[in-house]
């Protein structure tokens, strides 16, 4: 574990000054009203001196004071408690608010490359077990304090050489485990990190389980699974085992101390008079003292899980975020949609160059289709233009306003986009078509739902506009959700639109449908159209050829079906054998 982590974790906790010293305070009355107890017990024990030999009235007043102490102990106890789960689920909920919080700074990039399954995992499983360490650790860090110096402060008044004794043999079970705790420590780490690829590959195969079907890859998903589980055992059985020999071996060598008080203590009352009572008490003591190494060493598990989370969910929070705007940064007054690319370069990989000098200038108002083999960069071409990623070189206008220059939110407020892929949330078909404009009228939700022609297949629905979408649009078909996405770009009314492939999942007559309703809304906006299908673009009025990161055709769509390149090929190896 690293110091940096508990210190930075204990951070947090430090936020909630008033619940940690109210904490505190319960933990002091409680432990010390404990403390106190052997110590009753032991003069209790001294008023039994024989046979026939016993103060009564003493040993009942001794008697009804432990109970009370008892009672009053253990209310404080309940209190102190409580207290200590508030303070450890504000912690956790302050941790995943700043997680969320983050995310949402994070450029797409990030996205990119880790797995959505192993980020949900850090929001989840890593925060739970947070929880667990933290409510652990503060429910025996307190009382352990408390214990350790009110046993030593009251055992010294008793006997300072069997005092000595324990305090000798304390430092080894503190070296047992920390040494212990250094070997576990990196398999808990694995096994938080295996959970994490685990629940990754989990929600990639359940989010995709049509697929998995489809091609009948459940064996080897099955055999991916278990290889994976396999490998969260192993490294979880290990972390476990190591752990759980820290509590048994501290546990032995405080009970050898014991065995040790025990034997000078017997020496101790026949050479010097020590009292039964007073050997008792500090038996009890020995044992009291050793508690709460035993107590913490008990729920090692627990912190070490609750460490590596720590560190898994302090990694997102020390993740670069997306680049502030520039000071100074202007806002649209108006959009025209004029917009020009000068000699932009861009690339995921450094070392492999994916755009580079790309120009081209599109007037207000036209139709730019984008086409091109898989990985000629179209997709990237409308990610730099909306900012998702920031380009390498040249400069990118809007209106003549370099978009870098400009509000990140305010670039993308201009576009509205219809993806492939479509997103649909767990609430109300009315919810979801609002998602871009919360504030929109029913008329307008309505208006925009007739011209995406999903209207009447709504007011079919037992509750409408009401009803409820499971998660991702489980209960609606591919083309149904598709349209209900068209429907939210069409109730924005944004200046520009970027389309890619926006009907792909819908059937021939509803997508002719949907065409003439992207005209009529086209009109007059600056539209950008990635599109497979030609069919779809013949009437646009610029078609850029892409390849390798590079326009290599340009113009309209007869003069390019006329040359002799690569839009050629394309549009005749999609018509060649149409009747």
């Amino acid at each position: 574990m690293k110091k940096g982590t508990l210190f930075r974790l204990a951070s947090y906790v430090g936020k909630y000054k008033m619940y940690m010293f109210i904490s505190l305070i319960f933990a002091l009355i409680s432990n010390v009203l404990i403390a106190f107890m052997p110590l009753i017990v032991g003069k209790g024990i001294d008023n039994i001196k024989s046979q026939g030999k016993v103060d009564f009235n003493n040993l009942l007043k001794i008697i009804i004071v432990l109970a009370a102490v008892y009672l009053i102990s253990s209310i404080f106890t309940w209190l102190f408690t409580a207290v200590a789960n508030i303070l450890a689920y504000n912690t956790v909920r302050d941790l995943r608010n700043e997680a969320l919080s983050k995310i949402s700074t994070l450029p797409l990039k990030y996205f990119d490359v880790n797995p959505h399954g192993d980020i949900m995992s850090r929001l989840t499983n890593d925060m739970d077990a947070i929880s667990d360490g933290l409510f652990q650790g503060i429910t025996q860090f307190f009382p352990a304090i408390v214990t350790i110096i009110s046993s030593i402060l009251l055992m010294l008044s008793l006997s300072i050489k069997l005092t000595g004794i324990i305090i000798l043999m304390t430092p080894l079970c503190f070296f047992i485990a920390s040494f212990i705790t250094k070997r576990s420590n990196k398999m808990f780490k694995q096994q938080q990190n295996t959970v994490g690829e685990l629940n990754g590959y989990i929600e990639e195969i359940i989010g995709n389980e049509k697929i998995v079907k489809l091609f009948g890859y459940e064996k080897r998903a099955e055999k991916k699974f278990s290889e994976i589980n396999s490998r969260l055992y192993n490294c979880g059985q290990l972390a476990q085992f190591y752990s759980s020999l820290t509590n048994p071996s501290t546990r032995f060598v405080n009970n050898i101390t014991y065995v040790l008080v025990g034997a000078v203590g017997g020496l101790l009352a026949v050479l010097s008079g020590l009292s039964i009572g007073t050997i008792s008490s500090f038996l009890t003591y020995s044992t009291q003292f050793s508690q709460p190494i035993n107590n913490v060493t008990g729920v090692a598990t627990q912190l070490q899980a609750a460490f590596a989370s720590a560190e898994r969910v302090f990694s997102i929070l020390d993740e670069i975020p997306e680049k502030k705007d520039n000071e100074g940064a202007k806002k649209f007054e108006h959009c025209e949609g004029n917009i020009s690319f000068n000699n932009v370069s861009f690339s995921y990989n450094k070392k492999q160059p994916l755009i580079e000098n790309f120009s081209v200038d599109i007037k207000k108002g036209s139709t730019i289709a984008i086409v091109g083999p898989t990985g000629a960069g179209k997709t990237t071409m409308v990610n730099l233009l909306m900012r998702f990623y920031d380009i390498d070189g040249g400069k990118i206008t809007i209106d003549g306003k370099d978009i870098n220059k400009m509000k990140r939110n305010d670039v993308r407020g201009q576009f509205g986009m219809v993806l492939q892929d479509t997103w649909l949330f767990e609430g109300t078909i009315k919810e979801n078509i609002a998602y871009g404009k919360p504030d929109a009228s029913m008329e307008e939700i309505e208006s925009a739902a007739k011209k995406a022609y999903i209207h009447n297949f709504i007011k079919r629905l037992s509750d409408g506009y009401d009803t409820r979408i499971t998660e991702s649009g489980g209960n609606l078909s591919e083309g149904q959700k598709q349209l209900l996405t068209i429907a939210r770009v069409m109730l924005i009314n944004p200046p520009m639109l970027i389309l890619d492939e926006a009907t792909s999942s819908v059937d021939t007559r509803t997508e002719i449908k949907i065409q003439n309703a992207f005209l009529k809304m086209m009109e007059g906006r600056t539209s950008f159209v990635i599109a497979h299908r030609l069919s779809t673009i013949k009437d646009a009025d610029l078609i850029l050829v892409m390849k390798n990161g590079h326009i290599v055709e340009r113009g309209k769509h007869e003069e390019l079906v006329n040359s002799e390149g690569l839009y050629r090929e394309i549009y005749e190896s999609q018509f060649k054998n149409a009747v």
